[in-house]
């Protein structure tokens, strides 16, 4: 099952990144590959409601974050739960102490068990999952609110039905690729912990007792590379939240106005979708603290940098046909290169 699921998983991602990877290719022979695509992508302002048929409110935004909240967060949950029951990593003097106290008080008998059975490998890549999953909500979260107290979207905005699956979907497997290779071990002991309180009930359950630096002291011992990986993703966090703030405050304006106005400050000084780039560099900061060494993971980022690249390249063009007084020296989504 878990094979199945990481193949699954990367085979999802391959089939998103190819189409928009030949429709970006220069060729006058695949011009109707680029419109194909583009047409399913455009969204807001790059998008002709007029002309579109299969299209709903752009504001439907919300859904993909509200999914990735609940969603991200039952993952989270339930990998961090098994890390705590079937993966500690503690020293042994601690380890043999609390032996001896659930001995004589209570619970966790086979701790010691777990302890020296896990590969240590292995209970360090399961807490890794824990944190890239707590990384991934803390995104998400943040876009929700944006997507609530910060942008206005206009009654008139729209995307294509096609770009509201594509995140639903993605909002759906990303998380989940973040912590495929434990999913089926993750899904069994739940299960089973489900069914064992479904049959003995909550009185008959083994008491269970919750050591809060046992639980997030693990994740103080990852290494260097995971810490760098978080530096990393928490500067474009932040990056992304003052563009959004940028362009929640442009939305306000032409609600007065009725008018597009060129956003500035931050990194739009630099590029035209500076969210776009700040999204990139928080998926490359979830790569570094993955440790760089999973495909799937490297396939999610691959799919944000290539979706974000072809409609980045769309919303710069129109920023330029829109203002003739448009900086000419900004690029589309990265500095000195695109």
């Amino acid at each position: 099952m878990e094979f199945g699921l990481v193949g699954l998983l990367r085979a999802a991602w391959v089939a998103g990144i190819l189409p928009l990877l030949v429709a970006s290719l220069p060729f006058p022979r695949l011009g109707w590959l680029h419109e194909a695509v583009m047409g399913l992508a455009k969204r807001g302002k790059i998008m002709q409601s007029s002309l579109c048929i299969f299209t709903v409110p752009q504001r439907f935004f919300t859904h993909f974050y509200a999914l990735a909240v609940i969603w991200t967060g039952l993952l989270l949950a339930a990998t961090w739960l098994y890390a705590y029951e079937m993966a500690p990593i503690a020293s042994e003097p601690f380890l043999y102490s609390s032996i001896a106290g659930h001995l004589t008080g209570g619970s966790h008998l086979f701790t010691l068990h777990r302890y020296r059975s896990t590969p240590l490998k292995h209970r360090y890549m399961v807490w890794k999952s824990v944190f890239l999953l707590l990384l991934m909500e803390i995104q998400v979260l943040r876009r929700l609110y944006e997507n609530i107290y910060v942008f206005n979207y206009s009654p008139s905005a729209q995307m294509h039905i096609f770009a509201y699956l594509t995140g639903l979907f993605f909002y759906t497997t990303a998380p989940l690729s973040l912590c495929s290779n434990f999913a089926a071990e993750v899904y069994e002991f739940s299960a089973n912990r489900v069914s064992e309180f479904i049959v003995r009930g909550k009185d008959q359950m083994a008491s269970s007792e919750f050591d809060l630096l046992e639980f997030v002291n693990p994740l103080m011992k990852l290494g260097w590379r995971h810490w760098i990986g978080a530096i990393i993703f928490f500067w474009g966090w932040i990056h992304q939240h003052q563009c959004h703030r940028i362009l929640g405050s442009l939305r306000e304006r032409r609600e007065e106005s009725h008018e597009y106005v060129v956003p500035h400050g931050n990194w739009f000084e630099r590029v035209s979708c500076p969210h776009y780039l700040a999204e990139i560099v928080i998926y490359a900061g979830l790569v570094v603290a993955s440790g760089g060494s999973d495909l799937t993971i490297w396939l999610l980022f691959g799919f944000v940098v290539a979706n974000l690249v072809f409609v980045a390249a769309e919303t710069h063009r129109w920023y330029h046909s829109k203002f003739d007084n448009y900086p000419w020296d900004r690029f589309a989504i990265i500095p000195l290169i695109y």
